[in-house]
């Protein structure tokens, strides 16, 4: 009876699982920052599938290239506190400062995209370095402001904008 009761349990855990869709950037050391993100994230949730790593160009200021990745997060907590205990909590860790300068370079930079399928900040719909990442591992979820499949919308992107495919950033770690 123990055995089941706590397999109730565990499962009623499962059960208040939110499914976050994380954009995870970097253009200091980018190929070690976006791996240790990965390997950090997994300490406080379930990964569930990681996308590849996409190069481009730095918006806003002559900097390094950025690297970005998107993950499909499992997670107990709210967007707040996932914030303020898992996200800021790992981008300290791995050297985050912040400035005023948004466009600043950085160790590591993770965004809330989605949270349990609904958009988290609709500013993010726009940059091919979020939407080309999401649409590998989440291709069938509808664009909030165009209401076309992010597939469709990644290919009108990739049309206009500079980004290359890095699989062997994130190979070793993740699930694809």
């Amino acid at each position: 009876m123990q055995n089941r009761s706590a397999w109730r349990s565990n499962e009623a855990v499962m059960n208040e699982l939110h499914r976050v869709y994380l954009n995870l950037g970097s253009n200091i050391q980018p190929e070690i920052h976006l791996a240790k993100a990965v390997q950090s994230l997994q300490d406080y949730g379930e990964i569930h599938e990681v996308s590849n790593a996409w190069e481009s160009k730095a918006i806003g200021m002559d900097s390094p290239n950025y690297l970005n990745a998107c993950l499909l997060f499992l997670s107990p907590l709210m967007p707040v506190e996932l914030k303020e205990q898992v996200i800021r909590l790992i981008e300290a860790r791995l050297g985050r400062k912040r400035s005023e300068n948004k466009y600043s370079p950085r160790t590591i930079d993770i965004d809330i995209i989605l949270f349990d399928e609904e958009p988290y900040n609709l500013k993010f719909w726009n940059f091919a370095f979020i939407i080309i990442p999401l649409a590998e591992i989440h291709p069938e979820y509808r664009n909030p402001i165009t209401n076309e499949k992010v597939l469709q919308t990644a290919a009108s992107l990739r049309k206009d904008i500079w980004l290359k495919i890095r699989p062997e950033v994130l190979s070793s770690v993740g699930q694809r």
